[in-house]
């Protein structure tokens, strides 16, 4: 049986506000999602609301920390992952939101570490240098 797709509360229908701010489906579509933490994500949403039109915010880390119940240590790490995925510019104290890159992305493994998969019952263990070599390669992604 299908699902047929219909308005919950028309009254409520979303429209795009004056002060600009709408969050691009890329971001799903294009898998940026699953290459950040909750962290860079919810830094990413927070940026996008309080953007300008250009994409530029002026906030303070410690008024992001505040508002994102974030240490500094994991505001670095969200934004330094934001920037690595290409997402937004940083230069203390302006932010940029980017544009999304047209080019797809494939998604990244998990963020939780997965025990390799064995596909023959008597294979060989890992020795300690493939696991950090794996933890090193995954670190990168």
């Amino acid at each position: 049986m299908k699902t047929v797709k219909h308005v919950l509360f028309p009254e409520r229908l979303r429209q795009v506000p004056e002060q600009f701010s709408w969050v691009d489906q890329a971001l799903v579509q294009r898998h940026y999602l699953d290459r950040c933490d909750a962290r860079a994500a919810a830094l990413y949403l927070f940026l996008v609301t309080v953007a300008d039109a250009q994409g530029l915010s002026y906030y303070g880390n410690a008024s992001i920390e505040a508002r994102l119940h974030l240490s500094a240590q994991e505001l670095d790490a969200a934004r330094a992952q934001l920037v690595q995925l290409d997402l937004v510019a940083y230069r203390p104290p302006l932010y940029q939101v980017l544009s999304l890159s047209d080019a797809p992305t494939a998604p990244r493994t998990p963020s939780v570490p997965v025990q390799p998969r064995i596909s023959q019952p008597n294979a060989a263990p890992l020795s300690l240098a493939q696991l950090l070599e794996l933890e090193r390669r995954h670190a990168r992604l």
